[in-house]
């Protein structure tokens, strides 16, 4: 186990909270900040060391996960002022980065932070903050392979289950992929079941007969309930998933290629803050599904 099984946390949102429970149930010292001051009260709760910048993190922790929005606020963590590469001062520092984050913009970040003494190692979870918890989120890890090695002990909490997908820059690619088709699986489920309701079958039945059904997907069994409930309450926000969305569009367009589907679910996606659902479990797209009556 390197560092003495020690970890630093930047960001205490739904999947930093997540990470901080299965870090800590794992032995692993944690020490924590957000700006949010009552995220850091919660997580001290939870046995983590709460500290009030993000230079309080760096300056003890030669291992931090990253769990912020997006690529930008991951840039700012580390190299801002009283970020990480300046706090480090050049001691070695490894940045274990969970976000979904652009392609390019973070090989180009690793690329540049590489010289001061930070390694970045990709590690988008693929999952809710549920199944994160459960143990259930799909590591798709993207960096040097002797980083990877040396954080085992955080990998072996935080993601059992884990791919190494070559530099950094293909986790994100290979997050983004893999975003794809789960939202195109999420919005599929939600116009299924819409479609059900207004033919007079009742969801719940329906769902269980869907899933015992060749149109299965595991989606039904991690969000059906929700769907059915209309319990909203976030384990992955809409605003984040779009976030996502217009990344894949725009790196297909790059591409030279359309993504039909994918563009449909942006629109809704869309209607869904546009309704004041930003925060909302991204499940709420089924509030925008039935929201486009003739």
């Amino acid at each position: 186990m390197g560092d003495n099984g020690n970890a630093g946390l930047i960001g205490l949102g739904l999947v930093g909270t997540a990470l901080a429970r299965r870090l800590i149930g794992a032995g692993i010292k944690v020490t924590g900040f957000d700006i949010d001051a009552a995220r850091r009260d919660a997580f001290a709760a939870m046995g983590g060391t709460a500290v009030t910048s993000v230079a309080d993190v760096a300056r003890g922790c030669p291992r931090i996960i990253s769990a912020v929005f997006n690529t930008e606020q991951l840039a700012d963590v580390i190299e801002s002022k009283g970020g990480v590469v300046e706090t480090a001062a050049g001691a070695p520092r490894t940045v274990l980065n969970v976000t979904t984050s652009d392609p390019d913009k973070v090989a180009a970040l690793s690329a540049r932070i590489a010289a001061l003494g930070v390694t970045l190692l990709e590690v988008p979870i693929s999952g809710t903050s549920e199944q994160i918890i459960q143990g259930d989120g799909v590591g798709l890890i993207g960096g040097e392979r002797g980083a990877f090695e040396a954080c085992a002990d955080i990998l072996d909490a935080i993601c059992p289950k884990r791919y190494f997908t070559g530099a950094v820059g293909n986790g994100a690619k290979t997050k983004l992929a893999v975003n794809l088709i789960l939202g195109l699986n999420r919005a599929a489920l939600a116009e299924g079941l819409v479609f059900a309701e207004r033919l007079g079958l009742d969801p719940r039945a329906f769902l269980e007969v869907a899933r015992g059904s060749a149109a299965y997907s595991q989606i039904m069994d991690v969000k059906g309930e929700k769907y059915v409930n209309r319990d909203f309450h976030p384990h992955g926000k809409i605003v984040q998933h779009l976030k996502d969305v217009r990344m894949m569009v725009d790196y297909a367009h790059r591409a030279g290629q359309t993504l039909p589907l994918m563009e449909v679910v942006e629109n809704l996606l869309e209607g869904n803050v546009k309704n004041g659902e930003g925060d909302f479990d991204n499940c709420a797209v089924i509030e925008e599904v039935r929201r486009r009556t003739r």
